[in-house]
């Protein structure tokens, strides 16, 4: 027995000491952790914040005693001080490793003397990245946490007021953290990849699961993990929650105190009330959260429960989504309390909270679930912001009091507005019934029984849940007038200029020529379609204007312009092969996430390569949504519609039947990838009569002799064979005339990868093989499949005259 307690003691003893090299294996290259208007050093657990030597700003104290949450006692100290800024204010830090760093501020509005730091407003800025946008901290502590990527050997964090009114820290963190913290690419709840490596994130919740804190001295990052208890959801019916510690089955292997500490996994909250009850309900706990931004949501897991019955295999959610049916033996290899973390990526939608779930499965009838501990990060948007509040609404406070004393002082004007406001709704209501009518007449669908979500002059979407409406004066500002010099494309919907937000953020600007009903429809159309998702790979909404009869919307600012302007018709450099097939793989994933990412498939109805952008790396993102439709009900195989489109691009079966399916995007975007591979336009009237339209000539050139003039030749000695076989393929199935008989853009999708996989890093064809024009030829002659194309299709020009191509191409313009 005496044996057994000292074998016993050892392996404590033995874990201990692991324990303690795990917390000290990582030192930060940066380090800065000071104390924001103390004249003196201060010891916080085992971390040293040193005093703020910065003579700029006013140093002030606190006259009462702080008073903090029991989770923030320990950094009460901290908060006894703090510096007061009245203009715009910089800390500048010297950064020895570029990446991932965490940025910690610390607020506690303290009163010291007659000074109230609880009147301070305020932003806060890092790397042109938004963490706080006039932020106002009234009564008690907080510490703002962030996770920035840094480039540069160079931190500025800048501390703006707002007028009249001051800013001000307690203290301060920089600090890098290990590469492998932050992933670069997460997938997300709709299965999609997500790129985190230039996102900004903001911790909303780091939450220990088995109602247990954990402070920062207890993790080798120095993180706060608070208790799940006042997280955790009831159930009137059973007790659903139980926690449950036992820190010796924990086996830390492969550093994994980075991603979180043996406390946190040592802990946990199960499903059932007792080891041997399974109950058919969900564990779930609710987080707050702000809605309009994605999360990174990482949850951990480690089997540390002895169960004499079931098994650990259950699902995990978030909201109404599955992320996992997680079976945690399987991805542990079966090796008691190894810790397994999953992440994804989430949106609340329209929702103002996140409901964290675990719970059984169907097929697992004697089956629990666990959670150990949970994080979720706020990523930032589009504008690099982490906090920005809807523009037009920065005034709502305090305006009740402003109203109440206009009303008292010129109650007689209050006669006269009411007067005006009836005959302007009077005017609106009839302009509205008459675009209700167009709208009628022109899809010969009606409206569906809804009200029309928009007037005339004045565009008010009723209902939307999308981005911010900005100022003409604002917008006039970013595009110096709409200045001719920025001025960098134009369309059917009117000219796009390039514009510069006050925050340095650069945007694209598309503006409408007129206010005619059918632009007034497609700028609703479009709006409100870029409000229902995003997506790395699809151009994401800004905001818009409609003052002034202006019909305007705001994108974010795509450096390298359209892909067709790189293919052919500009002085811009040619792509490489390995990029077109970047870009056809990327706009690939950007329609698939439209026709499967929600309830309804979303049509984008216009896919070109005018409409796919290119960013600064490259990377495509499929625009223009003014025509984009609503896919078919459950029960429906397609949408009866007008026909609208691009000329060349347009699916046959569509242009005849007016029959609109998710396969009309597929037989456009195969017209896509010939125009990529082929380095023209789909239709060019300048070229003899048998090469005017793309794809009937690609389709005709299947001779050897005639094969170097169907692939582009800047890059035909960049393809390899494999490669190029696989690609061919997959466009020609797009191109079946028969919509049933084309593959989904998923399908496009994994073949366009493959051919990318096929590809390789191989840059010379030619000069690795020994392949010869007639390998080519013979390559192109068994990848062609028995898709026959007819030349007396609806899409046919070769039998036309160029005055109708022309007059065809005029009334597309129109559309």
């Amino acid at each position: 027995m005496r044996a057994s307690n000292a074998k016993f003691l050892i392996w404590i003893l033995c874990a201990l000491c692991l324990s303690s090299s795990l917390l000290s294996e990582f030192t930060p290259d940066d380090n800065f952790l000071i104390d924001c208007g103390s004249s003196s050093n201060n010891t916080v657990g085992d971390r040293l914040f040193l005093s703020d030597n910065n003579p700029n700003g006013k140093s002030l104290s606190s006259t009462s005693k702080v008073s903090t949450s029991s989770e923030l006692d320990m950094f009460s100290s901290l908060f006894q001080t703090a510096k007061v800024f009245e203009t715009t204010f910089l800390y500048n830090f010297k950064i020895k490793k570029q990446g991932r760093h965490w940025i910690r501020l610390y607020f506690y509005p303290f009163v010291s003397g007659n000074f109230s730091l609880s009147l301070a407003k305020f932003s806060v800025s890092a790397q042109n990245i938004t963490l706080l946008k006039e932020f106002q901290i009234k009564s008690g502590s907080i510490i703002k946490e962030y996770s920035l990527n840094l480039t540069s050997s160079n931190l500025v964090l800048t501390f703006t007021p707002i007028v009249n009114s001051f800013a001000f820290i307690n203290a301060l963190e920089v600090v890098s953290v290990p590469d492998e913290l932050i992933p670069l690419t997460v997938t997300g709840v709709e299965k999609v990849q997500n790129s985190l490596g230039n996102r900004a994130l903001e911790t909303v919740a780091r939450v220990n699961m088995g109602n247990q804190t954990v402070l920062p001295d207890n993790d080798t990052l120095s993180r706060l993990w608070v208790a799940d208890g006042p997280f955790l959801m009831h159930n009137d019916q059973v007790v659903v929650g139980k926690f449950v510690s036992n820190l010796t089955k924990v086996n830390m292997t492969g550093g994994l105190e980075i991603k979180a500490p043996r406390l946190v996994y040592g802990t946990a909250t199960r499903l059932g009330a007792d080891a041997d009850t399974f109950v058919n309900v969900n564990v779930s706990w609710s987080f707050d959260v702000d809605p309009g931004y994605e999360y990174l949501i990482r949850y951990h897991f480690c089997d540390i429960i002895d169960l004499s019955l079931g098994s650990m295999i259950f699902n995990v959610y978030v909201n109404s989504w599955k992320v996992d049916h997680l079976d945690l033996g399987n991805v542990t290899s079966n090796i008691p309390g190894t810790p397994h973390v999953l992440d994804t990526i989430a949106s609340p939608m329209d929702s103002s909270k996140f409901k964290i779930s675990v719970g059984p499965t169907n097929f697992h009838e004697f089956s629990t679930a666990i959670l150990n501990g949970v994080e979720i990060m706020k990523i930032s948007d589009s504008r690099r912001s982490l906090d920005e509040p809807s523009f037009g609404l920065d005034s709502k406070k305090g305006s009740n009091v402003k109203v109440g004393l206009i009303a008292g002082l010129v109650a007689g004007l209050v006669v006269l507005a009411i007067l005006a406001t009836l005959v302007i709704v009077l005017s609106r209501r009839r302009r509205r019934s008459a675009l209700v009518r167009h709208l009628k007449e022109e899809e010969n669908l009606g409206v569906n029984g809804r009200e029309c979500n928009y007037t005339v002059g004045s565009v008010a979407f009723l209902n939307s849940k999308f981005g911010y409406r900005y100022s003409l004066a604002a917008i006039q500002e970013a595009t110096d007038n709409f200045s001719e010099s920025l001025a960098i494309g134009v369309g059917g919907f009117g000219k796009v200029y390039k514009g510069m937000l006050r925050d340095n953020t650069e945007v694209a600007v598309k503006r409408g020529t007129s206010k005619s009903m059918q632009g007034l429809a497609e700028f609703q159309t479009e709006i409100e379609m870029l409000s229902q998702f995003r997506h790395r790979h699809l151009v994401s909404l800004i905001g818009y204007c409609d003052e002034q009869n202006e019909m305007i919307i705001i994108y974010e600012y795509m450096e390298k312009g359209t892909l067709k302007d790189h293919l052919y018709g500009s002085e811009l450099p040619s792509l490489s092969w390995k990029q077109r097939l970047d870009i056809c793989v990327g706009s690939a994933r950007g329609l698939h996430y439209l026709h499967t990412g929600s309830t309804k498939a979303i049509i984008h109805r216009d896919v070109k390569t005018a409409n796919i952008l290119l960013d600064q790396n490259y990377m495509a993102k499929v625009a223009d949504f003014g025509l984009s439709k609503i896919g078919p009900e459950f029960d429906k195989t397609h949408v009866s519609t007008a026909v609208k489109g691009s000329f060349g691009y347009l699916d046959p079966e569509y242009l005849t039947t007016q029959q609109l399916t998710e396969k009309s995007d597929v037989y456009s975007f195969g017209v896509v990838m010939f125009e990529v591979l082929c380095g023209r336009p789909v239709i060019d009237p300048s070229l003899p009569r048998e090469k005017v339209n793309l794809i009937e000539w690609v389709m005709r050139r299947k001779d050897k002799d005639q094969l170097e003039a169907i692939v582009d030749a800047r890059i035909i000695e960049q393809i390899k064979l494999e490669s190029l076989k696989k690609y061919v393929e997959t466009a020609e199935k797009c191109l079946a005339e028969c919509g049933m008989d084309r593959p989904t853009m998923g399908n496009v999708l994994w073949n366009l990868e493959c051919a990318l996989q096929l590809q390789g890093d191989e840059k010379s064809r030619h000069g690795k093989e020994s392949s010869s024009q007639a390998d080519l030829s013979n390559h192109w002659e068994a990848s062609v499949s028995t898709t026959q194309f007819s030349t007396g299709s609806a899409v046919d020009i070769a039998s036309m005259s160029m005055s109708k191509v022309f007059a065809q191409m005029v009334r597309d313009d129109m559309r």
